[in-house]
């Protein structure tokens, strides 16, 4: 059953001061809606300059803020998540998407939200073994998941999907693949890579693919998925699958550099992986090389988009037009000299 955006109608963005999240924010305001958006204390709200909507703090294990911030709410984008592919503690990765995702969704429940969209991940799908571009037919069992992120990602996506099935939760599920593009504050951990990149810190590459969408894109998909979507499907909202060569170089001719040649095999990188790891746990801060990025670099995370391009007319750019965004927007905010 498909379902309207009408102006005025009150709408909960999770995570709405992130990457994805605040995409999400500025096309529900760009109709009309009024957005509520949950973030944390600590979040930066630099992505809600000039963006009419109300912010609320709150936190996905503190169910207290979740009833508060469900107060009057019609309609629940749940886009928060913890996207880091390391972390000191990995169980703080899991609370927060499964955990998280749980709480949030009982109380959508027993505030009578009438339909949710749920961001979950193309990492929920499985890509080894793959001979082509992979679609939401392929979901990756939990216990096959690399590392927290994609675990608490599968995790979460099961969770939702039982609440479905058994509670008659008015979820639809979107999987978007790597979000590229403006407003990446943290910035993401591809944000990371466009960055060292276009600093030209990124001399060499490893043989992997991924499937890359401008986040306005996808933030448009969220839209059409809540007004053409079926409740309990799941959808794919992706671009271009490319390899990382491919994108390096995007990268070195939007920014004058040598675009890298040199091809490094993966197992002389395990060693530094985990040096890199270790010096990690001393500063705290995320490195760039990690034992679980190596192992998932193993697979090319090639998708497709037809089930959401054929259901509610979903489309991506090219995917130059999102990283020559996110340079510009990079250089203008001060991260990029």
């Amino acid at each position: 059953m498909s379902a309207a955006l009408r102006p005025g109608d009150l709408a909960l963005v999770t995570g709405g001061s992130g990457f994805l999240g605040s995409a999400v924010v500025r096309a529900l305001v760009a109709r009309g809606v009024r957005v509520r958006a949950l973030v944390r204390a600590a979040s930066p709200r630099g992505n809600f300059a000039g963006v009419d909507c109300e912010t609320v703090v709150g936190d996905l294990t503190d169910s207290g803020s979740l009833t508060a911030a469900m107060r009057d709410v019609r309609y629940l984008f749940h886009v928060a998540a913890d996207y880091r592919l390391w972390a000191r503690d990995p169980s703080a990765i899991v609370r927060v998407n499964v955990e998280g995702t749980r709480n949030l969704m009982r109380e959508a429940l027993a505030a009578k939200v009438e339909r949710i969209v749920y961001t979950s991940s193309v990492a929920t799908l499985k890509v080894a073994g793959a001979t082509g571009p992979v679609d939401e037919t392929s979901p990756l069992d939990s216990a096959d998941a690399i590392g927290a992120y994609k675990r608490s990602k599968t995790l979460a996506e099961r969770v939702v999907e039982e609440m479905i099935a058994r509670k008659d939760l008015p979820a639809i599920i979107v999987n978007p693949s790597t979000p590229i593009g403006p407003r990446d504050i943290r910035p993401t951990p591809t944000g990371r890579i466009l960055l060292e990149a276009a600093h030209g810190r990124i001399p060499a590459f490893v043989d992997t693919g991924l499937n890359f969408a401008h986040v306005d894109d996808i933030a448009e998909g969220h839209l059409l998925a809540f007004e053409k979507g079926r409740i309990g499907e799941r959808y794919i909202l992706g671009g271009e699958n490319l390899s990382l060569q491919e994108l390096l170089t995007s990268i070195a001719i939007l920014t004058g550099r040598r675009a890298p040649w040199i091809k490094l095999p993966r197992g002389p990188l395990f060693p530094l992986a985990f040096a890199a790891e270790a010096v990690a746990r001393f500063t705290g801060k995320e490195p760039m090389l990690t034992l679980d990025g190596l192992r998932m670099s193993r697979y090319r995370m090639f998708f497709t988009s037809a089930k959401a391009e054929r259901e509610f007319g979903y489309r991506s750019r090219p995917y130059q037009e999102g990283v020559a965004d996110a340079l510009t927007w990079f250089r203008e905010a001060g991260y990029l000299r």
